[in-house]
């Protein structure tokens, strides 16, 4: 067995053996010692990403009794860049959740590509690849930026290590973090962060991509650069894009459509240019405020 011959070799050769040992036993625990992965067992569902449609059918969900989301009925566009607003507290990410399959909806059906995900007759696990972007961005600090982007990667072992790396890079450079393989991630910038944990998401070449809060305790230049990272990846990628966020202005620069959320409904739906022209008091009153720097009328 690899193992034994790995660790009963030149890892006890020396002083620095049992540091040596625990290096690549946390490698290991990771899927990245390359000499496990350059074989031939490798996954062929790993390819393009091909953006898919979302059908969200009279969704509700409840905790404790209390209704949260409430009769949501919603549909997105294969290839779209989607925003849900709406002030805190409203339902936004646990809507998400329910798109991401991280909750089950009390009753209703969500479908991508005409299949209802949360049935046994649904589409396939293996048909779309879906990620998502945390708010915290979920990080592992013990790892590098090179080893948290090439994480799936490894543990499903779509590709040959030497691929495996390429994919690291290109992501990165995505992203406009090329060369930073090497660094923990500790050592880095909140709005760095951000971008590895997308980097990390499109390195499964998602047909969804799913943003959580993006600019979540980032300043208004980062959150600025951010945008304009996503919007990149927008021109760049064939992905359906959904985006859950308070920052109206983010939402309202990178967004082909705008969902309006209030009290676990969705009030209205439109293009930016419509949601800023709506006569809808609780729209006008969330998009008209002097924080949000869009003056009334405009």
């Amino acid at each position: 067995m690899k193992t034994a011959h790995l660790i009963s070799g030149s890892f006890f050769d020396g002083p620095a053996s049992m540091n040596k040992l625990v290096t690549f036993l946390n490698k290991l625990a990771h899927g990245f010692s390359a000499s496990f992965l350059e074989t031939n067992n490798l996954k062929e569902e790993y390819g393009e990403s091909s953006g898919v449609s979302i059908s969200i059918q009279g969704l509700n969900k409840a905790f404790d009794g209390k209704p949260i989301l409430k009769n949501i009925n919603l549909n997105i566009e294969a290839g779209e860049t989607f925003s849900i607003i709406g002030p805190s507290g409203t339902g936004k990410s646990l809507l998400l959740k329910h798109i991401a399959k991280l909750e089950l909806p009390d009753s209703g059906q969500i479908f991508v590509d005409g299949h209802n995900i949360h049935t046994n007759n649904g589409v396939p696990e293996r048909s779309y690849r879906y990620s998502m972007v945390f708010q915290s961005s979920a990080l592992f600090n013990s790892l590098t930026v090179g080893e948290n982007v090439g994480l799936w990667l490894r543990e499903k072992r779509v590709r040959r290590e030497s691929r495996i790396r390429r994919i690291i890079h290109e992501k990165l450079s995505l992203v406009g973090l090329a060369g930073t393989e090497g660094m923990l991630t500790s050592e880095l910038s909140g709005g760095m962060r951000k971008r590895v944990a997308i980097a990390r998401s499109l390195a499964m070449n998602p047909d969804l991509i799913l943003y959580d809060e993006p600019t979540a305790e980032l300043d208004p230049v980062t959150s600025d650069e951010l945008a304009k990272v996503i919007q990149s990846l927008k021109i760049k990628l064939n992905l359906t894009t959904i985006i859950v966020s308070h920052d109206l202005n983010f939402a309202l620069y990178l967004s082909d459509r705008v969902a309006m959320m209030d009290n676990g409904e969705i009030i209205e739906i439109g293009t930016p240019e419509e949601l800023k022209k709506s006569q809808n008091k609780k729209i006008r009153d969330f998009i008209y405020t002097t924080t949000k720097g869009i003056k009334e009328g405009k």
